[in-house]
């Protein structure tokens, strides 16, 4: 039986990771796996009513983080741990490194009360943190973000808010990133999107995750 796979892919709204996951999964299923796309907040029913909550109803950030892992506990076993023990290739749009990023950096909240989080809640029987073996960071600068969002959809609780909270974001992703170098490959995603869709499958090559075609 084939092993089992967690990508997550991540980045501040308006870097435009969503749009690369379904070629992600096109990819890994004409390599012929199992793949199961998911998203977080959300996966599972109640997961998604919780994302409802922490998108649109007014709290206080220790209230959005609680709310951010019960929905992560739930995903976890509802949908990523028997995915994963079956052998398929989940994909996930975002995942803890979310947390540490929008609730730590964007909100300021203790990064010590999230980690504490994080081992009750990913904690595995063998002692070590479910983490995904592989995180695609889409890295863009605030300010263009920025532009991307102001022409988009109505925006959500936190895409409304201020540049300084995104840069804050973005500046929780890159401690992260520091902390995790193997897990975390970061693309540039400024670039046009042809090149940042070659850039995710190169990554996903050079780690042995996509097989290589050959000219």
């Amino acid at each position: 039986m084939q092993t089992g796979l967690f990508i997550s892919f991540e980045g501040i709204d308006g870097a435009g990771k969503s749009s690369h996951i379904q070629a992600v999964a096109d990819a890994f299923r004409a390599a012929g796996r199992t793949v199961v796309q998911t998203r977080e907040p959300g996966g599972t029913p109640l997961a998604e009513k919780i994302r409802d909550m922490v998108l649109h109803d007014a709290m206080d950030t220790l209230s959005e983080a609680l709310l951010v892992f019960a929905a992560r506990c739930d995903h976890l076993n509802q949908v990523i741990e028997p995915a994963l023990a079956r052998g398929d290739v989940v994909l996930c749009d975002r995942f803890t490194d979310a947390t540490f990023a929008y609730q730590g950096g964007g909100r300021g909240f203790d990064w010590n009360v999230l980690t504490q989080l994080e081992h009750w809640v990913q904690a595995m029987p063998d002692g070590k943190l479910r983490q995904p073996h592989m995180t695609l960071w889409f890295a863009l600068d605030p300010q263009i973000a920025a532009q991307r969002l102001a022409s988009a959809r109505v925006p959500d609780r936190f895409e409304s808010q201020p540049l300084k909270f995104f840069q804050q974001v973005h500046q929780g992703y890159a401690d992260r990133a520091h902390a995790d170098p193997k897990r975390f490959a970061q693309i540039q995603a400024a670039d046009e999107l042809q090149a940042v869709r070659a850039s995710v499958l190169h990554q996903l090559q050079s780690h042995g995750y996509l097989p290589v075609h050959r000219a």
